[in-house]
């Protein structure tokens, strides 16, 4: 995520970065909207302007705010981050040895981003 900031602040379309100028030079400060910056995994560079975030995980998706401040004001810019993520096992299915006449129960849950669909098959064939 980028964000160069200042009083009249805006977007560049399809993109991460907020192109601004401002005088006296603003004290930039990031924030993530409803919780903390990831602890231990962010950085900041090109004095404070970048906010890097290493190893990135499902929880670090939200609001992150991009404030701008300075004797004659202040200003800000929201950036939507996404996190996507492949299907992973909550509880993996377990392989199953039953007698005949005995009941067995297969569970299986999974979940990633977007949220997989999860189908059952019975030799092939979807049941």
């Amino acid at each position: 995520m980028y964000c160069e900031v200042s009083s009249s602040c805006s977007p560049v379309p399809k993109s991460d970065l907020c192109f601004c100028f401002s005088r006296p030079t603003p004290v930039i400060r990031w924030i993530k909207e409803g919780g903390e910056l990831p602890a231990n995994r962010t950085f900041f560079e090109n004095f404070k302007k970048t906010l890097k975030i290493v190893d990135v995980s499902e929880a670090d998706s939200g609001n992150y705010k991009c404030i701008a401040r300075n004797t004659l004001g202040s200003a800000h810019h929201v950036i939507s981050v996404t996190v996507k993520a492949a299907p992973y096992w909550i509880t993996a299915p377990r392989n199953l040895v039953l007698s005949p006449g005995e009941d067995g129960t297969l569970i299986c849950r999974a979940n990633g981003n977007p949220k997989p669909d999860i189908s059952w098959l019975a030799n092939g064939v979807p049941i």
